[in-house]
């Protein structure tokens, strides 16, 4: 990767919340950096103009948007962008990202744009200066988030819970680009910062109906993070009376982990110091995961995110980690372990053809039956508009059955004693 001094990083706003936040640890590094405008109808038409139409979905949202930006840049200032879009490994297409960017940047004349493609092979290792930061800011972001779809569907005044949340991000985001790289003085600005978002969400008007059914939501990240994608399926759940536990983005990084040290283990390479290497990091995400979780022990009691091997060991009935690799083994995993939390029922958000979400979709009638009928529905999406309204009006009759015959209750925050976070529960891969 040349030298990103000079250059103009742009990052996706796969989830804008996320990006921004992303962004603004790049600039804590000293980078320039900015996020991709909103997508829109232009972003398809771009996208199918510069792909070929057997990518997926994300594919062409995000070649879409970034084409976008280099098509109105000029000039030297082409030259100056740099594309982030991280790769990854497994039968899932993202691992096609960059290679596909890079050719059309030659081809179309912008060989001075550069492509920044950290991968999961490698733990998604950066500049020294920026991955602890921009881990710090994947906490913040998740943290964030679950405050928002906690909050939203009980609101009394609408729009008052993004609102808060947009409010939220910028005032992180600050505290990131102004707080000190060191790490000590960096995680006490960004812990006081998150507490106070805490607290103004606490004091936030709502009203809760204990009826409320809470719906996991797992499936391909792109795709299940971006509204435009999914045609804002998670806001068309709240509409519909359902609460969203959405899966994070963090789960992805320690299934990176999982799978890093399971190759290395696998090639010998066990007690090599790439290994030590990994572990080392994995110990440090962990435990400033714990730090930024811990003031939100009550708020999120119920809520506790499953550890990576708790994940895997509850896919390993229907997709073992030796045999299976990629999100379609996060997601068997993780709707089971939502299952033992309590939801009411489980949607998968994927694009059209995706593999893993084909393979998931497979799988998905005898999780249901060993999950005593949870409803478990798949949702595809291409681009093309479609009346969804009659497909989440029979799923949501099926899960308000579902609750009158489960035996876990679904979580309330208020209600239950504090959990142990996801830091605490996890266990050191070996």
């Amino acid at each position: 990767m040349r030298s990103l001094e000079g250059r103009k990083i742009y990052i996706h706003a796969m989830f804008r919340g996320g990006a921004r936040l992303m962004a603004a640890a790049f600039r804590a590094a000293g980078l320039e950096a900015e996020v991709t405008g909103p997508s829109d109808a232009a972003t398809l038409e771009v996208g199918s103009r510069y792909t070929g139409g057997d990518e997926c979905l994300p594919a062409r949202i995000t070649v879409g948007d970034y084409m976008k930006v280099l098509l109105y840049a000029r000039g030297e200032e082409a030259r100056r962008i740099v594309l982030f879009m991280p790769g990854a490994d497994g039968p899932c297409r993202f691992g096609q990202y960059a290679v596909h960017l890079r050719r059309l940047l030659r081809e179309h004349g912008f060989e001075g744009t550069a492509v920044m493609s950290p991968t999961c092979a490698d733990g998604y290792q950066m500049p020294s200066a920026l991955h602890r930061t921009a881990w710090r800011a994947v906490l913040a972001s998740d943290i964030l988030l679950k405050l928002l779809l906690q909050h939203r569907p009980y609101e009394i005044a609408k729009g008052s819970a993004d609102g808060l949340y947009r409010e939220c991000v910028e005032e992180v985001a600050r505290t990131i680009e102004s707080a000190p790289l060191a790490p000590g003085p960096q995680m006490r600005a960004l812990r006081r910062a998150l507490i106070t978002c805490r607290d103004r969400f606490r004091q936030l008007p709502v009203r809760r109906e204990p009826t409320t059914p809470l719906i996991g939501v797992v499936g391909e990240i792109f795709c299940r993070l971006n509204s435009f994608s999914n045609a804002d399926l998670v806001r068309r759940l709240e509409d519909y009376g359902a609460e969203v536990w959405l899966s994070d983005v963090a789960e992805w990084v320690w299934y990176s982990h999982a799978e890093q040290l399971r190759l290395l283990r696998l090639t010998g390479r066990r007690f090599s110091r790439e290994a030590f290497a990994a572990r080392l990091r994995a110990w440090i995400q962990r435990r400033d995961e714990q730090r930024l979780l811990k003031p939100f022990a009550r708020d999120f009691a119920g809520y506790a995110e499953p550890s990576m091997k708790e994940i895997l060991e509850a896919a390993r009935p229907y997709l073992p980690q030796e045999g299976a690799i990629g999100e379609m083994v996060i997601n068997v995993g993780k709707a089971a372990c939502l299952a033992r939390r309590g939801v009411d029922g489980i949607v998968d958000i994927s694009p059209f053809t995706c593999m893993n979400g084909v393979v998931s979709e497979a799988i998905y009638p005898r999780l249901s039956r060993d999950l005593g009928g949870l409803p478990i529905r798949n949702f595809y999406f291409d681009g093309v508009e479609t009346d969804l309204d009659a497909d989440l009006g029979v799923f949501l009759e099926l899960v308000r059955s579902y609750r009158g015959r489960k035996r876990v209750p679904r979580p309330w925050p208020w209600a239950c004693p504090p959990q142990p976070s996801r830091a605490r529960l996890a266990d050191t891969y070996s």
